[in-house]
C-alpha cells in the first residue's frame, strides 16, 4: 500500500446508498474549506434514477442519481473514492462491484458486521490491484480542509473546535471512529491539528491496517509526526512495530493502546468492537504498548497521559525548527438550515399553505380535530367524514344520513348521460383509472350536474326576498335564463322522479324545517301549468334540501350559509357522487374488454 496521499481537495466520491445527513455534512465541509467543487459526485440508488437537492453553502445544488454503479463510475470518471453506506447484508457485494471499476482508488465501508470471509475477499482483490480499503466498522476518514467521508469528525461545531477546516502538521490513525472525534480534538488542543486522519474500523479484518497508513503518512512531507491509537486485541499494532524496527518509520510516532484494564477482569473481556478481544498475551494492550516503546515509539503510561506526550513531540519539532505552526484562519460561516433555525427560534418564516380541516403531524391524521382512531371507534360513516372535512364541524345524525342518500342517489344515471359517455369513450381507447374519471367528471358544469349551485342561489335569492313563485319565474324568464332545477328530459308532472320523492319525504320526516323545499315545490306548480316537463328535477331537489339543511340545523350563520352556496359546495357533492358511477363505468368496460369506440357515421347529420 504505502504510497502516499490519497485525498486532495480535488478528490470526488460517489455515495452508495443515499443518507442525506452524511452527504449534507460531507457539503458543508466542503463549503468550510473553502473548496470550489462539492466533493460528492453522484449518489448511486439502486433502483432509482433522477436528482437529490442538497446544498452547497448558501447555493442548493443538484446531484446526480444513478442506479447502478457502472452507470456512476461512467457518469463521473474523476470520482476515484467510493463511500459505501449499504448494510452489512449487501455491503461486501456492492463493495467488490466498485473495486473492480477502474475509476475506484478508495473504497470506505461504513458498516459492521460485514461476513469476515467476505472482508477477506476484498482485502485481497484490494491488494492485487493497488487500491485501499477503509472499514468495514468505519466512520470513514478525513484530510484537514480538504475532503472528508461522510460523518467523520461529527457535526460542523466539531470540525471548527478541530481545526480540521485547513491542514495543521499530524497524521493520526485509529481502530475507532468514536475516539477519532476525541482525538482530533485533543491534537488540535496541543498542535497544529491533524494533516489527516484515518479509522481504520474495529472489525477483526479491516480493510487496511495501522502500519498501511502509519507508512503512507511518512511519506507525506506535509505530515511531521503521527498519533496512533490502537487497542487490545489482534496483532495488527507489531506489523507498526516491524515496520519501525525496519527504519521504515523516519518521523515521529506517539503511540497508546486502549484497554490496559483488561487485566483487571478475572475472565476474557470483548470491547465494543469485533477485534477489541484479548486471545492471550501477545494481544493485551500492555504487551503492544511495550512492544511500541520497544520499537522506538513515544508511548505515555497512560491515556491520560497521551495529551502531554503528543504535545512535548510537536513543541520539540518547532524547536527544532521541523515546524512552522500553521497560520490560523476564521473559516466561513455555514448557513444554518432553515427547519432547524426555526426549531431553535432564531428566525420566522411564513408558511405557503393553510389547512384549517386535518392535520397529520401527530401520531394519527385527524380530521377537523377528531383522531382517526375515534372516526373508526365512533362508527362515523362517510357523511360524518364529509361534515368533518367540508364543514369543519359534526353535524347530526339526520344531516350526515341525508348527504350519505345524496351521494347514493346521484352515484349513477345511466351510460347515456355526457359524464358516463366520455368515461366509457376514454376507457375504450385504453387509457388509465384517472384519465377516465377526469374527462368524464370535466362535462360537468351549468348543463350537466352543476344545476346544484345554481339552483340553491336562484331559490335562495328568491325566497329571502319574498318573491312570490309567479314573480321569480317571470323575473328570470326577462333575464333569458332558464330556472335551475325545474325541467327534465323524461320526467313529467305525471311521472316525477322518483329520486326526488326519496329526498322530499326523508326531509319532511327528519328535517326540524324544510321551508326552502316548500318554495321549490311552489315554483314547480307554476311551471307544471306551462309546461308537463317543468317538474322539480333532483338538482333542484338537492339544492333546496340543503338549504333547509344548514338553515334548519342552527350550526351555520347566515354567512357561513352564503358563503358555502357562493363557493360551490354543492356542486362539489354531485362530483363526489358521480365519481363513483364514473369509476364504475370504466371498470365495466375494461372487464368487458371493449374495443376503440367510433361514433356511426349513420348518427351524424354532414351538412355544408
Amino acid at each position: 500500500m504505502a504510497t502516499g496521499q490519497i485525498f486532495s481537495r480535488t478528490t470526488q466520491a460517489l455515495f452508495y446508498n443515499y443518507k442525506q445527513l452524511p452527504i449534507q455534512r460531507m457539503l458543508d465541509f466542503d463549503f468550510l474549506c473553502g473548496r470550489e467543487t462539492p466533493s460528492v459526485a453522484g449518489i448511486i440508488n439502486p433502483g432509482s434514477e433522477g436528482f437529490q437537492k442538497l446544498f452547497f453553502g448558501q447555493e442548493e445544488i443538484a446531484i446526480p442519481v444513478h442506479s447502478t454503479i457502472e452507470a456512476a463510475c461512467a457518469a463521473h470518471p474523476t470520482a476515484d473514492v467510493f463511500i459505501n453506506f449499504a448494510s452489512f447484508r449487501s455491503a461486501a457485494a456492492s463493495s467488490l462491484s466498485a473495486l473492480k471499476q477502474p475509476t475506484i482508488r478508495v473504497i470506505a465501508i461504513i458498516a459492521e458486521g460485514v461476513p469476515e470471509s467476505d472482508t477477506k475477499q476484498l482485502i485481497a482483490y484490494a491488494r492485487a490491484n493497488n487500491k485501499v480499503v477503509i472499514g468495514p466498522a468505519t466512520v470513514g476518514g478525513i484530510q484537514a480542509g480538504a475532503f472528508k467521508i461522510g460523518d467523520t469528525a461529527g457535526t460542523i461545531d466539531n470540525i471548527i473546535q478541530c481545526k480540521l477546516y485547513r491542514p495543521g502538521s499530524v497524521g493520526f490513525v485509529s481502530k475507532s471512529g468514536g475516539m477519532s472525534n476525541e482525538m482530533y480534538n485533543t491534537i488540535a488542543r496541543v498542535t497544529d491539528g491533524i494533516y489527516e486522519g484515518i479509522a481504520i474500523g474495529g472489525d477483526v479484518f479491516p480493510g487496511s491496517t495501522l502500519s498501511d497508513h502509519i507508512l503512507r503518512f511518512n511519506n507525506i512531507p506535509q505530515i511531521k509526526m503521527m498519533v496512533v491509537l490502537g487497542e487490545l486485541g489482534g496483532r495488527d499494532e507489531y506489523s507498526l512495530v516491524e515496520a519501525m524496527k525496519q527504519g521504515k518509520v523516519t518521523k515521529p510516532v506517539v503511540a497508546w493502546v486502549s484497554g490496559t484494564c483488561a487485566t483487571l477482569f478475572k475472565s476474557e473481556v470483548q470491547f465494543g468492537h469485533a477485534g477489541a478481544k484479548s486471545g492471550g498475551e501477545l494481544e493485551s494492550a500492555q504487551a503492544k504498548n511495550q512492544a511500541l516503546r520497544d520499537a522506538g515509539a513515544i508511548v505515555p503510561t497512560s491515556y491520560e497521559a497521551l495529551e502531554d506526550a503528543i504535545n512535548e513531540t510537536f513543541g520539540k519539532l518547532v524547536e527544532a525548527g521541523k515546524i512552522t505552526p500553521v497560520k490560523e484562519v476564521k473559516p466561513p460561516q455555514i448557513p444554518e438550515d432553515l427547519n432547524s433555525a426555526i426549531k431553535s427560534g432564531k428566525v420566522r418564516a411564513p408558511t405557503h399553505i393553510i389547512s384549517t380541516i386535518s392535520d397529520d403531524r401527530g401520531e394519527e391524521p385527524s380530521y377537523a380535530g377528531i383522531p382517526m382512531s375515534s372516526i373508526v371507534e365512533q362508527g362515523y360513516g362517510v357523511g360524518d367524514v364529509i361534515s368533518l372535512l367540508w364543514f369543519k364541524r359534526s353535524l347530526p345524525r339526520y344531516c350526515t344520513h341525508f348527504i350519505e342518500i345524496c351521494i347514493m342517489l346521484c352515484a349513477d344515471h345511466g351510460p347515456c348521460v355526457s359524464g358516463a359517455h366520455n368515461t366509457i369513450v376514454t376507457a375504450r381507447a385504453g387509457k388509465d383509472l384517472v384519465s377516465c374519471l377526469v374527462s368524464g367528471l370535466l362535462t360537468i358544469g351549468p348543463r350537466f350536474g352543476g344545476a346544484v349551485d345554481d339552483a340553491a342561489r336562484y331559490f335562495k335569492d328568491a325566497y329571502d326576498r319574498n318573491l312570490t313563485p309567479y314573480e321569480f319565474v317571470e323575473s328570470m324568464k326577462k333575464k333569458g335564463i332558464r330556472v335551475p332545477g325545474i325541467g327534465h328530459r323524461i320526467k313529467r308532472g305525471d311521472n316525477r322522479d322518483k329520486r326526488v320523492e326519496l329526498l322530499q319525504r326523508f326531509a319532511r320526516t327528519h328535517f326540524p324545517s324544510v321551508k326552502y323545499m316548500e318554495y321549490a315545490v311552489q315554483v314547480e306548480t307554476y311551471t307544471l301549468s306551462k309546461a308537463n316537463n317543468l317538474v322539480l328535477n333532483v338538482d333542484g331537489a338537492i339544492g333546496s334540501l340543503f338549504l333547509d339543511l344548514l338553515a334548519g340545523s342552527g350550526m351555520f350563520s347566515k354567512q357561513e350559509i352564503d358563503e358555502i352556496v357562493e363557493i360551490g359546495y354543492l356542486n362539489g357533492l354531485f362530483v363526489l357522487a358521480r365519481s363513483i358511477g364514473l369509476i364504475g363505468h370504466t371498470f365495466d368496460q375494461k372487464r368487458l374488454k371493449q374495443p376503440l369506440y367510433r361514433h356511426p357515421w349513420e348518427d351524424v347529420l354532414y351538412t355544408k
